[in-house]
């Protein structure tokens, strides 16, 4: 491994790589070769969740910690009969800067594995997936957890007006696809003839693609760090 310019010490220390300065066998070569360009890597421990990305030329490890309103155990299992939604708070931001991310996690019956969408990077993509399960209370909860967020932005704005430029993109966002959910509960049938089960076959495969190609740097990998060490708390 090419190690010269390398955070070895930092590296060490949260186990991504080990004393003989080879990677920890948790990651595979793909992995090793994102991270080496620059992509970041995650470590998901139940509520807990850090991020890891080399900056600076790859001379320096940059080390997010954040926390989940619920437990990955919990939000995994009980994506495959509900979707899931929650949010996670950046803990290395102070209060008044922007520092919650809402996730929603669709069971993917087709390939059999978990997708983390969020609000913001993949509005498009969770939005159409949401509206092509044609259920009205699914619709409705998605529509809910939108306005929690808006409402969440609109009071940081009031809070810390020096902010508002910085996250008034996010804002677009999220009136964009609330307009979309209002225009789909008015506008289509399928919706006012009754609540029907929810279907967690893929509707669109690539929807599902193109949101995993989206957060590629943002979703969790548990079983690839598992022995991070999550310090800081």
């Amino acid at each position: 491994m090419k190690h010269q310019n390398l955070p070895t010490e930092d590296l060490k220390n949260y186990g991504i790589i080990n004393d003989d300065l080879t990677f920890s066998k948790k990651l595979s070569s793909d992995d090793i070769k994102k991270f080496l360009q620059g992509y970041t890597i995650v470590a998901d421990n139940e509520r807990n969740r850090a991020t890891f990305q080399l900056t600076d030329n790859s001379t320096q490890l940059k080390v997010i910690f954040l926390e989940r309103d619920k437990n990955l155990t919990e939000i995994l299992e009980q994506s495959k009969e509900k979707f899931q939604y929650t949010d996670i708070k950046d803990l290395s931001k102070s209060q008044q800067d922007w520092g919650i991310e809402k996730k929603a996690f669709i069971f993917d019956k087709q390939n059999g594995k978990v997708v983390e969408f969020d609000f913001i990077k993949n509005a498009t993509e969770l939005t159409a997936i949401i509206a092509d399960q044609k259920n009205l209370q699914e619709l409705n909860r998605y529509k809910a957890e939108l306005q929690k967020l808006k409402n969440y932005i609109y009071d940081k704005i009031d809070q810390y007006p020096e902010i508002a430029k910085e996250i008034s993109n996010d804002i677009t966002i999220v009136s964009r696809e609330l307009d979309a959910v209002a225009r789909i509960s008015i506008e289509d049938e399928r919706f006012r003839n009754g609540d029907s089960n929810i279907l967690f076959d893929v509707i669109d495969s690539d929807l599902y693609d193109q949101a995993s190609r989206m957060s590629e740097e943002y979703e969790g990998q548990e079983e690839e760090l598992q022995k991070a060490k999550l310090r800081g708390r």
